[in-house]
């Protein structure tokens, strides 16, 4: 795979999905050797517990082949104010619980900390749980992800086949079960080994996904769940693409207009939009190079993926500057740093089971791309939603957990949370997720910007922990004020871009 550029940090946090059609379908089985969890200290962080639960590979032969969930404990901190446990997940595809559990104590309040065991989970194909794994010799062969002909379109499809069983081949048969539905009941198991009647829930991103989806099948098991910045699973593969573009261009005009207001902006005063079309233009003609690789042309997708992460926190600031150090070029230049690739690959092993997004034809293909085009002009579509896309091309049709409507009815009420402005997860998503769901979900708003909601501000924090805490939901149509983001420099920067698609571009994570 070519060298990616990384500029701006990623978000520490991520988020999950959930869902599956072959797994809902087997019967409500207690796991086999799951009867508890040998707590040892986390090797990373002893005041955290570790370990692991034995499941079935396949929920639909519980009998079969087993692997090992990796699972974390942040007990509550004040015994007497417990309530019970708080199952959480990050996202990613592809994020660690685990790693979520271990720095819980960094995201959520005092409150929420003294009354919860906090209990964090790698997903099936997830870091610590039978990671999918993928030789870097099929990764490096990675052709373009926008072809420009009919045999190109099949080359994609080609090679998208030959990585699937190379993933295959290199993960063992977990590849094949790494959907949501699996994953959901992977929670449930946990929950009867750690002897619970019923969970909380906090999801972020695509782990809304998880949570609306054990909400469904498993709703009389839930006290309480967040879900926050949700995915809408109904969408079929035009009207994805289409909201995924959106949602992306709309960040990008939210970046401009407060250039325009705030005289701290690098690019303040100058025509912003212009100068990133010119910027764009520039990298098409392979006029830009990465300092840290000066070999390498930076392209114009390289450059937008870096903008799309920005707009996760949103890093405004950090994003004029990088843009403005590109421009001027090497000589003044020190955003970038070479990407490590890595061997770990669950993005599309999950996506690609979730979602029956397949495309299957060049020409469907190229009408998709120039519908996102039009769409979000600046954007140049989603890169996200472009990648996840075309990362299923020349895959089977059929998928364990295709998209339909929403359906919760055993549930108690769940909050959902969205910005307004989310660069990955739109609004939009959530309006329509709460839409199919009104009876079961109460819908907050935070009219400001960025990826994850809950540490928005005193109001998004306030509101969710009531609901956490004492089951008090806020009223149908709340809202929170948008918080302007702070200020900062690319120099205070120092965290990775989470795992997505591609290494430049983090995914759903929160």
């Amino acid at each position: 795979m070519r060298p990616i550029i990384r500029a701006l940090g990623g978000v520490a946090t991520a988020l999950a999905l959930v869902t599956g059609t072959t797994s809902f379908a087997t019967a409500e089985t207690e796991p086999q050797g799951a009867t508890g969890i040998d707590w040892q200290p986390c090797p990373e962080l002893a005041e955290v517990e570790c370990g692991t639960l034995r499941l079935p590979v396949d929920w639909a032969n519980p009998s079969g082949e087993k692997f090992d969930l990796a699972v974390a404990r942040r007990k509550a901190t004040d015994p007497a104010k417990r309530v019970g446990i708080m199952v959480i997940n990050p996202g990613g595809p592809g994020g660690s619980g685990v790693d979520f559990a271990l720095g819980a104590n960094g995201y959520f309040s005092q409150e929420v900390q003294e009354r919860f065991d906090i209990i964090g989970f790698d997903p099936r194909g997830v870091a610590r749980s039978a990671p999918v794994r993928c030789s870097r010799e099929v990764l490096e062969k990675q052709p373009s992800m926008y072809p420009t002909s009919p045999q190109e379109f099949e080359a994609l499809g080609a090679y998208n086949r030959e990585l699937a069983a190379d993933c295959r081949e290199h993960t063992g048969p977990i590849y094949d079960h790494a959907d949501t539905g699996a994953v959901i009941q992977d929670i449930d198991a946990l929950r009867r080994a750690l002897g619970e009647q019923k969970i909380n829930y906090f999801g972020v991103s695509y782990g809304t996904l998880i949570g609306q989806q054990y909400a469904e099948r498993y709703g009389r098991n839930i006290r309480a769940m967040v879900i926050d910045s949700n995915m809408d699973h109904s969408l079929g593969t035009w009207r994805f693409n289409e909201t995924e573009a959106a949602t992306a261009e709309s960040s990008f005009e939210e970046f401009v207009k407060w250039c325009d207001r705030t005289e701290s902006c690098a690019l303040h005063g100058r025509e912003v939009a212009k100068f990133w079309d010119n910027l764009l233009d520039r990298a098409d003609r392979g006029e830009i190079v990465d300092p840290a690789n000066p070999e390498y042309e930076v392209t114009a997708d390289d450059i937008i993926g870096v903008a799309f992460s920005a707009f996760y926190g949103p890093r405004w600031a950090q994003l004029a500057d990088f843009l403005v150090a590109l421009d001027e070029g090497p000589a003044t230049s020190s955003a970038f740093t070479a990407q490590v690739e890595t061997l770990h690959n669950p993005f599309p092993a999950v996506f690609c089971q979730d979602w029956a997004i397949r495309v299957g034809s060049h020409r469907e293909f190229s009408a998709l791309v120039d519908r996102s085009r039009q769409l979000a002009p600046h954007m140049r579509g989603s890169s996200l939603g472009h990648r996840a896309t075309a990362g299923c091309v020349g895959l089977p049709e059929k998928v364990n957990n295709p998209q339909h409507r929403l359906r919760i009815k055993d549930a108690p009420k769940i909050l959902m949370t969205n910005a307004l402005y989310d660069p990955a997860t739109g609004y939009e998503w959530a309006v329509n997720a709460h839409r199919q769901s009104r009876d079961t979900t109460v819908l907050l708003t935070y009219e400001g910007w960025g990826h994850g909601v809950y540490r928005r501000s005193d109001c998004t924090r306030g509101a969710t922990d009531d609901y956490l805490i004492n089951l008090k939901t806020p009223r149908p149509g709340a809202r929170c004020a948008a918080v302007e983001p702070p200020p900062q420099s690319v120099a205070s920067l120092d965290l990775d871009v989470p795992t997505g698609p591609s290494p430049a571009i983090p995914g759903w994570l929160g």
